[in-house]
């Protein structure tokens, strides 16, 4: 299973008292695939720095950046899909890009997506993707 997964997310998974937790330990175990681009590794560290602190941030990106489940993709074409936060058509697009199987997020802006009848990406909360995850 092929994922995007949004920086909202990424925080909650690593909590070591989070119920998200199960997320980043079926990643860990090669359960699914994540798929990024720069501009979302960037996001990623940056967002790490600053809700946690820089030992917690850079163990979390060398495991990223190491990973062979990490998918590293270009984004050739900007579909500007989602106009309430143009920030998060980084997600959208290298989902479009990898043909993403999900866009994982608690972001309330991705719902503009699945308006959509083209490009069809299937966008699913954390709780969702978590439940997933149990059955792997």
């Amino acid at each position: 299973m092929k994922i995007v997964m949004d920086s909202n997310v990424l925080l909650v998974v690593i909590g070591k008292k989070s119920k998200f937790l199960p997320i980043w330990q079926a990643f860990l175990k090669r359960k699914f695939q994540l798929i990024v681009s720069e501009d979302i590794l960037h996001e990623y560290e940056e967002i790490l720095l600053e809700h946690t602190n820089s030992t917690i941030a850079s163990l979390v990106m060398e495991i990223l950046l190491e990973s062979l489940d990490v998918i590293y993709k270009r984004v050739y074409y900007d579909w500007n899909a989602i106009s309430a936060d143009v920030d998060d058509n980084k997600f959208f697009d290298v989902a479009v890009v990898a043909n993403a199987d999900f866009i994982v997020t608690n972001d309330n802006h991705f719902n503009e997506v699945k308006k959509l009848n083209f490009p069809i990406v299937n966008i699913i909360t954390a709780q969702s993707f978590l439940e997933m995850v149990a059955l792997l």
